[in-house]
């Protein structure tokens, strides 16, 4: 069937699948830039997320969540098409390459035909306006922390207060008056913990007198690392954004690179904190308005991040830091509580996950780009992926990370690096979870790296992912660190 003809023939599709009798309501939050180990459920010494981890006790946490690109436009556009970034077409934050084609068919826009009142709050980061909701109210491009302007219904309208405050405030706004004899699905999308970590007056001294310990790898360099990565523009020492924290410029470049780390880590973290606050105010009103109980309540973001990996800071590589994000998913109409350490799943399986349960018909373009969690959230026995594919495009950008695909077991991890000069990375994540030791090259593991190179053939064929630009050569990028945006 083509795109087109699907949204005319779904009025006539029955509402209920499989005898479902009753549609839950979606609550869709995500974040942006929160890795996976961002919460206290996840086991974070320092940092305190009350509400995530209620989330996490009352439904199912999976500790395999992933994003299939780790850059937060293509990943945003991943969620709403459950497709791969190369198929929807949105491949890069830059303005041009980060609108959705007039074709493109999200799940709300599938749910507002099944008569679901549907809603996005807070942050798009999408070019094109949303389609399919019957109220937005979005942050213009990244937004601003403090005092944002947002855009109702196609207005812009100057808020006062923080960001994270305000995105709350219309999100229960949005619950209040919605119309009451509709399922509703909300998307309620944060700022935080995207750069520049502004924090909240009332978040502003958290972690005033905390000394954060370096990871493992804090000063491992990227000598032997494939050209994309060694010419990355992606270190902790060269952010710029902290001389105005207290970070002076005339510091050697090895002591700047200490005190950066513990300013943003700080703010990060800081930030997160505003952001769980919010999470919990909307949890109590579906607790207070019966609602909870038919509510199915998925909390991720776009993609992780390297908190000083390699001295790095941003994510776009498909290192464990930037690929893993936090997956909590809460229905107690349906699902018991448990942590789910065995299942890899991903950001493309979001909207899947929400139609198999709304009872809408998924469309068959969507076919092999995700699966529905539903048999793992009910305890039932299903197939499920062994492996699965990863995909970068924006290069020449800011941060300069060159383009690659890659495949992930759960074991082993094959990147390549498709223009030239292409590179190889082969990862044995059980005895070298840091990703310290490159074995492709290594005699004994050439098998290794032949079959998972295969592997990542048959899911670009699967996929139909294209391959011109395979064996291109890679252009100058100039190291420029992305700027700070206000």
């Amino acid at each position: 069937m083509q795109r087109r003809n699907f949204l005319a023939t779904l009025a006539g599709a029955p509402a209920f699948l499989r005898g479902q009798t009753r549609r839950p309501n979606i609550l869709f939050v995500m974040t942006d830039d929160q890795r996976h180990d961002a919460m206290s459920c996840a086991g974070n010494r320092w940092l305190k997320t009350p509400h995530m981890d209620r989330l996490a006790a009352e439904g199912v946490r999976f500790t395999e969540g992933f994003v299939t690109n780790a850059l937060c436009t293509p990943s945003r556009a991943t969620v709403l098409t459950g497709q791969y970034s190369h198929t929807h077409g949105v491949t890069s934050n830059a303005r041009g390459s980060n609108a959705f084609r007039p074709d493109q068919v999200t799940f709300p826009m599938l749910l507002q035909k099944a008569g679901y009142f549907t809603a996005v709050v807070g942050k798009w980061h999408i070019a094109s306006n949303p389609t399919g909701f019957d109220q937005w109210c979005i942050l213009p491009g990244q937004g601003l922390y403090h005092n944002p302007v947002m855009i109702a219904n196609g207005g812009r309208v100057q808020m006062r207060g923080h960001c994270e405050d305000v995105v709350g405030d219309q999100a229960l706004e949005t619950l209040k008056s919605r119309p009451k004899d509709k399922p509703f699905c909300l998307l309620y999308q944060f700022k935080a913990p995207h750069r520049a970590w502004e924090p909240s007056e009332r978040h502003a001294r958290l972690y005033e007198d905390v000394t954060f310990p370096h990871p493992p790898t804090f000063d491992v360099g990227l000598d032997d690392r494939p050209r994309a990565i060694r010419e990355s523009d992606m270190q902790i020492a060269d952010m710029p954004d902290f001389a105005q924290r207290g970070v002076p410029a005339h510091l050697s470049r090895e002591e700047r690179k200490k005190l950066n780390y513990q300013v943003f880590l700080r703010n990060y973290y800081r930030v997160l904190n505003g952001v769980d606050e919010n999470l919990g105010r909307v949890l109590d009103y579906l607790d207070q308005n019966g609602l909870a109980e038919n509510t199915l309540v998925i909390y991720t973001s776009d993609n992780g991040f390297f908190h000083g990996e390699y001295g790095m800071f941003d994510k776009r590589f498909m290192y464990e830091p930037s690929i893993r994000v936090p997956m909590l998913v809460r229905y107690p109409g349906a699902v018991q509580p448990r942590v789910d350490s065995r299942h890899m799943v991903l950001n493309n399986d979001v909207a899947h996950t929400v139609l198999d349960y709304a009872g809408v018909a998924r469309p068959e373009w969507m076919e092999h780009h995700g699966a529905s969690w539903r048999p793992l959230l009910e305890g039932r026995s299903a197939p499920w992926r062994d492996a699965w594919m990863y995909e970068y495009f924006e290069y020449p950008a800011v941060h300069c990370a060159g383009k690659m695909r890659g495949v992930r077991t759960d074991r082993w991890k094959l990147i390549h690096y498709i223009q030239n000069p292409q590179g190889h990375e082969l990862f044995d994540l059980q005895t070298d979870p840091e990703e310290r030791r490159n074995l492709y090259d290594v005699p004994e593991h050439r098998a290794k790296a032949a079959e998972m190179q295969a592997r990542l053939e048959r899911f670009r064929d699967l996929l139909k992912d294209d391959r011109s630009e395979d064996g291109a050569p890679m252009q100058e990028c100039g190291n420029r660190m992305a700027p700070l945006r206000r």
